[in-house]
């Protein structure tokens, strides 16, 4: 009896170990199942997301081509401020150049002296009179055979501002001188074309403010005056006896 017991315990103890086995198998099988998913994971490609763009709205019936569409945002009120303020200092500036512009032009009486006739006919040889040409006085002269005489034997190229009397006289008119009275040194008028008047020492006209001497040809012989005493751009004889001056 006592050698049965015996081999019925040595039997059951082979039993427990086959049924311990079974677990781990168990957790083998899991672990093999978990890494195939992992690495199918990893194999399989990722996929990107794609947004959909937004579809086109059309317009809604009845808005024209270029015309605002209903939904769209209206101007602020600080952008018409602005816009109204630009227009009123635009408006502000035209109101304060047009004056000053019109200010600027030349008046009635000037624009009615731009052009003056003058009968020369009594100014005989020698003699000078005084005139206004826009508001500026002028000298003409009847110069006598002596006075362009020597008005010619000037040595050109000795003068400070070098004319011949030939280039400050009309053709076939040198007698007759046409300058402006005015000193081109500081403005004044010098002295010569009346009668009983200094003429200088060069015979023509001569400036008391500073002393500027011109000769029988208005030209600058002495004195401060940089330049010949001005001749006229536009000079026409009307006759032998009316010239035109502008």
């Amino acid at each position: 009896m006592a050698t049965s017991k015996k081999s019925g315990g040595s039997a059951k103890k082979p039993a427990k170990k086959a049924a311990a086995k079974k677990p781990a198998a168990k957790k083998a099988a899991v672990k093999k199942t978990s890494a195939k998913k992992a690495a199918s994971k990893k194999a399989a490609p990722k996929k990107v997301a794609v947004k959909k763009a937004a579809p086109v709205k059309a317009a809604p019936a009845g808005v024209a081509v270029g015309e605002p569409h209903p939904g769209a945002q209206e101007p602020r009120r600080r952008d018409f401020i602005n816009i109204a303020a630009v227009s009123f200092a635009g408006v502000g500036a035209a109101t304060v150049v047009i004056p000053l512009v019109s200010q600027m032009s030349a008046s009635a009486d000037v624009l009615a002296l731009s052009s003056i006739e003058v009968d020369v006919s009594a100014i005989e040889p020698g003699q000078s009179i005084k005139t206004v040409w826009r508001k500026q006085p002028i000298f003409i002269r009847n110069l006598t055979d002596k006075e362009i005489a020597e008005a010619n034997d000037v040595d050109v190229s000795s003068l400070r501002d070098p004319q011949t009397l030939e280039e400050r006289t009309q053709p076939g008119k040198e007698n007759w001188l046409i300058t402006l009275g005015v000193c081109t040194h500081l403005g004044c008028v010098p002295l010569g074309a009346a009668a009983g008047e200094i003429k200088g020492e060069y015979g023509g006209y001569f400036c008391p403010c500073h002393g500027s001497q011109f000769d029988t040809a208005a030209r600058i012989r002495k004195g401060p005056a940089p330049t010949n005493l001005e001749v006229p751009e536009e000079i026409t004889f009307k006759s032998d006896t009316i010239v035109q001056i502008g």
